[in-house]
């Protein structure tokens, strides 16, 4: 199989995981204050999950970024079992991510023509 990285790809790639890493850095808070979850776990989850994304966004340039990407959505949503909104969360922005995929392909593709 044949995954060129396009531009496009990286840019609504990027933008996805920046976003996510926002969000996955404001629920080291929440897990503390709503969840009772202990500060070092918090700390080590939700800004360990913003790291991951920072340092995925930072791969797009090659298609490994893609994959580790990919393993960030599924971690994002196992963040849930920690901050219950999470699941829902996660699972929005694995959607983005792969709508940022096809439609940056398929975008890309017709442009090319």
């Amino acid at each position: 199989m044949n995954f060129e990285v396009t531009p496009g790809m990286r840019r609504l790639g990027a933008s996805v995981l920046g976003m996510e890493a926002i969000v996955a850095g404001l629920i080291t808070p929440v897990a503390i204050t709503v969840g009772g979850v202990q500060p070092a776990f918090a700390v080590t989850v939700g800004i360990g999950l913003a790291v991951l994304c920072v340092v995925a966004a930072g791969l797009l340039k090659r298609p490994f970024g893609y994959v580790l990407g990919s393993v960030v959505q599924v971690l994002a949503i196992c963040t849930g079992f920690v901050v219950s909104a999470m699941f829902f969360l996660g699972v929005i922005f694995a959607a983005l991510w792969i709508t940022a995929i096809i439609v940056a392909r398929r975008v890309e593709g017709a442009t090319s023509r």
